[in-house]
């Protein structure tokens, strides 16, 4: 990202963006996995520009869209759908209803936004689905009795 930014006139950010949009929302969503698995925190834009080693501000040249973040968190919020299964497979019933309470912040968050038709109210679908599939491993988990052991060792929240 360091040489790629020396490349391109500030002003032409918008000419060559999509030569490396996918790139930069893959970085954004590790980054944001990355932070999420060390503190169960939604990382900022600001935090993944800093981690890019690129602007966050527009007007200061190469910089992280907004659009590329929030495509990256969309990413992000897929993979914990599949974490939370996994975690469940391999016994830890405690992190799914972890993960439900993030996602549920997360959509109650995109849900304020006014997106349009394109890919990034797409990807905002998607999320629904992410949303409809960790409430059922959730459910899944109350059913089968196993969400108190998992309130429990996790210390008594949810």
């Amino acid at each position: 990202m360091e040489s790629l930014k020396t490349k391109f006139p500030a002003d032409q950010y918008y000419r060559f963006h999509e030569h490396w949009r996918f790139v930069l929302q893959r970085l954004v969503f590790l980054a944001a996995f990355v932070v999420y698995l060390e503190s169960e925190t939604l990382v900022t834009r600001e935090a993944v520009a800093e981690i890019l080693g690129i602007e966050a501000d527009r007007e200061r040249g190469f910089h992280l869209d907004i659009e590329d973040y929030l495509s990256g968190v969309l990413t992000l919020a897929s993979e914990l759908a599949r974490l939370a299964v996994n975690s469940v497979t391999a016994g830890d019933y405690a992190r799914p209803l972890r993960i439900s309470t993030f996602i549920n912040e997360l959509d109650s968050g995109f849900r304020l936004l006014n997106l349009k038709n394109d890919s990034l109210r797409k990807r905002y679908d998607g999320l629904k689905y992410d949303v409809k599939k960790i409430e059922e491993v959730v459910y899944d988990l109350s059913i089968r009795g196993l969400n108190k052991e998992a309130t429990v060792g996790a210390g008594g929240e949810k």
